[in-house]
């Protein structure tokens, strides 16, 4: 084994990091692969594409199946090397047609990944981390406190797994067209794995999705905003779920750090850099919360400032979301009036806004439900529980 070798594993082993593992190459996007072959196995970059594409377009994981790869670097890359998507715990679907499915991350962690058809779409929800850092107060996965970021292996894997089991082709049949990062996780706090990961979503030789089609859905982490639009080409969704900075801080901690005013400058800075691209500010709709006019007008007018700034129309989308509830949540969703009611008074002001419909709720598996397995590092997991024993409530999950 190369010098190079050596060096290269420990930074692209297994999440426990064991040393002498096997390099998994779902770790390794299209710059990562070409080099791996070029300057640790002395091979052709052209190979890294070869590999790729047996990976990505057949789901092939066994090096003995690629006929078009000689068998001498056949038997190098399984002596050195895996392709090793995650561990399918459950596989679950929902009577209209949305999967779940439980992957398992590591012995003792798993998370949620979800695929939503639609008419002429299908839509595959990631995640990015093992739980949750923030602690958002409307979102199930913020109970289960946080473990760890998720490699870009088991980011990309689910991509892969989810692509297999729809019979997916990259370039030809696909059931696969869009990707958000919308799962359990924060995605820019995991930003160097999720941007690899995305990179393989897009490349041709990886899912072959175009930029617009792969979203990054963020709590509003500002700086990271700012590096992302530098590095990475794909959309840009914020979780805002109020339009002024008290409530937001009440639902979206991260607030206090990063308020509105804040957080819209950054979503400015983004879109002026990519001059065809539109934000999608994401709104879960609370009853009695954050769903009445005075909320949907005071929305409507940070919207049209942004349209103002941006100097383009539908620059802002807004995406109301109703809310889906889980065991012990202290909030309810609102009246489907009351939400018809909000998006009215948005679209009356000339502000683009949809009302997502909720898919998968009858398997947990809709927007702000998704729970895995999670060893929690912090004390949010143990402290909720605690909250429904005094409440006489029991988690099912």
């Amino acid at each position: 084994m190369t010098e190079a070798m050596d060096k290269l594993i420990p930074s692209l082993t297994n999440p426990e990091g064991q040393a002498g593992a096997r390099v998994n190459l779902f770790d390794l996007d299209r710059e990562g692969l070409e080099r791996f072959f070029a300057e640790t196995l002395g091979e052709k970059r052209f190979r890294a594409h070869q590999i790729m594409k047996w990976m990505y377009h057949q789901h092939v994981t066994d090096f003995g199946q690629m006929t078009d790869v000689g068998k001498a670097l056949r038997s190098r890359l399984e002596q050195h090397c895996e392709i090793r998507p995650p561990n399918v715990v459950l596989d679950q679907g929902s009577s209209d047609g949305t999967h779940k499915w439980l992957l398992g991350m590591d012995t003792s962690n798993s998370i949620e990944t979800v695929f939503i058809p639609d008419k002429g779409r299908g839509t595959l929800c990631v995640s990015s981390q093992v739980g949750c850092g923030l602690n958002c107060q409307f979102c199930s996965t913020a109970t289960q406190g946080f473990n760890r970021n998720l490699s870009t292996a088991e980011i990309i894997g689910q991509v892969w797994t989810a692509s297999k089991h729809l019979g997916n082709k990259t370039h030809h049949q696909r059931k696969l067209t869009n990707v958000v990062m919308m799962g359990m996780g924060e995605p820019l706090l995991n930003f160097d794995n999720v941007v690899r990961a995305m990179s393989l979503m897009r490349d041709d030789y990886g899912f072959g999705l175009a930029n617009k089609r792969v979203t990054l859905s963020t709590a509003g982490l500002v700086p990271m905003i700012d590096k992302l639009s530098e590095v990475s080409d794909v959309s840009l969704a914020v979780s805002l779920h109020a339009p002024d900075d008290d409530l937001r801080t009440q639902l979206v901690p991260l607030n206090k750090k990063y308020p509105i005013a804040e957080l819209l400058d950054a979503c400015v800075r983004y879109a002026l850099r990519k001059p065809r691209t539109s934000i999608t500010f994401e709104y879960t709709m609370m009853k009695g919360v954050n769903d009445q006019p005075a909320h949907a007008r005071a929305l409507a007018q940070l919207m049209r400032k942004f349209d103002a700034r941006v100097q383009r129309e539908d620059a802002a989308k807004v995406n109301l979301i109703p809310f889906n509830p889980f065991t012990g949540t202290r909030f309810e969703r609102s009246e489907e009036a009351d939400i018809r009611a909000f998006q009215k008074i948005l679209l009356d002001q000339k502000v683009l806004t949809m009302v997502r419909r909720t898919r998968g709720d009858d398997i947990d598996a809709a927007c702000g439900q998704l729970k895995g397995q999670v060893m929690d590092k912090t004390r949010r997991q143990s402290e909720f529980k605690r909250k429904l024993e005094q409440q006489g409530v029991s988690d099912a999950a």
